[in-house]
C-alpha cells in the first residue's frame, strides 16, 4: 500500500492528544498504518436514534481513508448529517503478568480515527473501496470469487472515512515491579503472549468433490492472524487517554 499521500506525522487534536500514558503514544503515521494493515476488523462508535452504538465491522485502508461496512451509520448520516464517528482497531498480543495485580497490564497495539465519514456513491469508488476492504480481509479473493453485480452493489453500504485525524498507542514489555520490595515474594511474572492463527481451510459441506482451496486461502493455514507490523504489542485507549 502507498501511505505518502498524508503527512509523516500525525496531527495533534483535543480529541488524539495523548493525555495518559504519554510515552506509549507516538504521532508516527508509519505506526497508524501498521496497525492498519495488521487486521480488518474495527469497531465503528455512531450514535443512532440519540443513543450511543458500537459495532463490528470489516475495513479496508489504502494509506488514505477507510472503507468499511456501514449501514448504521449510514442510517446515523441520513439522520445527523456531518456526525462524527469513532472507529478503533486493537490488537491483543499478550497478558502482561506481574507480583502484585496493581501491575498488570496488557500489551497492545491500537488506533482510533475520528471524522464524519461519507456514504460511497460514485459506482467505481464504490467497487474500488469494496475490493480494498475484501483484499485487506482475504487477498487474492477478489480476484478469484465473481464480483458483486448491480444489484448487490445497491445493497451494499460502503462509507470512507479520511485518516487525517488519528491516534495511535503500543504497549510493550514486561512487568515493572522486578526491582521493587515485590520481587522479594517469590510469586512468578512475565509476559503471556497471545498469537492467533489460522486454521486448516473446511469445505463448504454443498461444495462439489475435486474443488480444492486456492493457493491463496490454502497458504494461510498455520500463518499469524494478525500481522505485526512496525509496532510492538499494551489496552487500547483513545483520544484524551
Amino acid at each position: 500500500m502507498n501511505h505518502s499521500q498524508l503527512p509523516a506525522t500525525l496531527a495533534q487534536t483535543d480529541r488524539t492528544r495523548h493525555r495518559r500514558l504519554r510515552a506509549q503514544g507516538s504521532l508516527d503515521r508509519a505506526e497508524l498504518d501498521a496497525v492498519l494493515d495488521a487486521a480488518f476488523m474495527c469497531h465503528l462508535g455512531v450514535v443512532v436514534d440519540g443513543h450511543p452504538m458500537v459495532v463490528p465491522t470489516v475495513y479496508g485502508s489504502d494509506g488514505r481513508h477507510l472503507y468499511f461496512h456501514g449501514s448504521v451509520a449510514s442510517r446515523s448520516l441520513v439522520a445527523s448529517p456531518g456526525a462524527t464517528v469513532c472507529v478503533t482497531v486493537t490488537h491483543v498480543d499478550g497478558l502482561v503478568l506481574a507480583r502484585s495485580v496493581f501491575e498488570h497490564g496488557v500489551n497492545y497495539r491500537s488506533a482510533m480515527i475520528y471524522g464524519v465519514p461519507r456514504l460511497v456513491t460514485d459506482a467505481r469508488e464504490k467497487l474500488e473501496g469494496l475490493r480494498c476492504l475484501t483484499e485487506q480481509a482475504a487477498p487474492g479473493q477478489w480476484d478469484y470469487a465473481r464480483q458483486p453485480n448491480a444489484k448487490e452493489m445497491a445493497a451494499t453500504a460502503l462509507l470512507c472515512l479520511s485518516l487525517e485525524e488519528a491516534s495511535v498507542k503500543t504497549s510493550t514489555g514486561g512487568p515493572d515491579d522486578g526491582d521493587g520490595p515485590d520481587a522479594a515474594l517469590g510469586i512468578w511474572a512475565g509476559v503471556l503472549p497471545l498469537v492467533t492463527t489460522w486454521g486448516d481451510p473446511e469445505a463448504d459441506s454443498l461444495l462439489a468433490d475435486g474443488i480444492e482451496p486456492p493457493e491463496h486461502v490454502a497458504a494461510r493455514a498455520g500463518t499469524r492472524a494478525f500481522r505485526r507490523g512496525a509496532t510492538g504489542g499494551d489496552a487500547a485507549g483513545g483520544g484524551g487517554r
